[in-house]
């Protein structure tokens, strides 16, 4: 390991942790983490930033990323903040980092709140994509129906138009092996929720390399760790008292779509800015990170137009956690980073190394 791969193996440790926090400390991030660390074979998200910065960097700004959410909620049938507030920062950040032309992919009740956001992040937005390949600092959006029929429409529009480099998921409503979307504690939710999931599917078999973020199992994405999370997370199906959806469907709330590059966190908003604060350390820039003011601006103008935290409150809050936390939150991964950036030893990091923990041999045990 050289001192650059230390530098950055342990930012990359220290998001992790950041992103899986558990304030609730019922401890679902902490059963999820394992499997997607297994899967990424070391710091989640730093391993999603590296690839993302591989297929991205360098093109021109012409080139799409799609970025999909939305997960609507009962019962006041609106968008959750999680997911559509990361993904507008996201936004933000692969234009900040790239220069390159975002397509947010959103249910339609999501549309108040990325028009409402753009100009609050400096953006221009359009519901054309060729408008917004154009022009400078823009961004697209389009809609995917909750009808299948008119969904399958849509989405074979988008297949057969100019290919992405990439394509982004966070905390988007993911169907079952049966095409049941269910929330978080098996309720069926399939009339309500947009139906997205070929568009991801469908990418996927184009050769575009897909990513997901996720915090519980049933967005869109986390059928890579399809197995551990039907083994130890509840209404995934099985028996007991705590295991099957009330939907009678009997197989449960786990998506069945698999991401390429999967990243997990106690709040899906929480694992985006983990992957925007990596791409700020590899650019070495750190105004790809938003900060706890834009967070706060980003996340109350949700509320304003329409979007509810888990809870349903229009306060600003995501999951639960309040503005003060995401904040919070967002500080102390933008902190960590800031200051590993700036941060420079002529002896530690040689005299660390030197002494064989990080070796592979040795570090494996721990």
């Amino acid at each position: 390991m050289t001192e650059r791969e230390l530098a950055e193996y342990n930012v990359g440790e220290n998001l992790d942790q950041i992103m899986n926090l558990d304030p609730r400390g019922y401890g679902v991030c902490r059963v999820l983490y394992p499997a997607s660390r297994n899967f990424a074979g070391g710091p989640v998200a730093m391993h999603t930033a590296k690839k993302l910065y591989e297929v991205i960097d360098g093109k021109t700004s012409d080139t799409l990323v799609y970025v999909m959410t939305g997960f609507v909620l009962r019962p006041h049938l609106q968008p959750e903040t999680d997911g559509i507030t990361g993904a507008l920062l996201f936004v933000r950040a692969l234009i900040r980092a790239f220069g390159i032309t975002p397509v947010i992919v959103i249910p339609e009740k999501n549309v108040p709140a990325v028009l409402t956001c753009a100009p609050l992040l400096g953006l221009h937005v359009y519901d054309d994509i060729e408008t917004a390949r154009r022009l400078p600092l823009s961004f697209a959006y389009t809609t995917i129906s909750v009808d299948k029929n008119e969904a399958e429409k849509m989405i074979a529009r988008l297949l057969a138009g100019p290919k992405p480099a990439a394509v982004f998921s966070t905390e988007t409503a993911g169907a079952n092996i049966n095409g049941e979307y269910h929330n978080a504690v098996g309720v069926n939710m399939t009339e309500i929720e947009a139906k997205q999931d070929n568009l991801f599917t469908g990418m996927q078999q184009l050769g575009v390399p897909t990513f997901a973020v996720g915090d519980l199992g049933n967005e869109i994405g986390m059928g890579t760790i399809e197995t551990h999370i039907r083994q130890f997370i509840p209404y995934t199906g099985g028996r007991g008292a705590y295991s099957s959806c009330e939907c009678g469907c009997n197989t449960g709330i786990t998506s069945c779509t698999r991401a390429d590059y999967l990243v997990t966190a106690t709040v899906s908003d929480w694992g985006v800015y983990a992957v925007i604060a990596a791409l700020a350390y590899i650019r070495k820039d750190i105004s790809i990170m938003h900060d706890a003011e834009t967070e706060e601006t980003v996340l109350r103008q949700c509320c304003l137009s329409g979007m509810v935290d888990m809870t349903g409150s229009l306060l600003p809050a995501i999951d639960g956690f309040s503005v003060e936390i995401e904040k919070e939150i967002v500080s102390l991964m933008r902190t960590c980073v800031e200051y590993a950036l700036n941060y420079s030893s002529d002896t530690w990091f040689k005299a660390t190394l030197e002494k064989g923990f990080y070796e592979p041999a040795a570090f494996r045990n721990y």
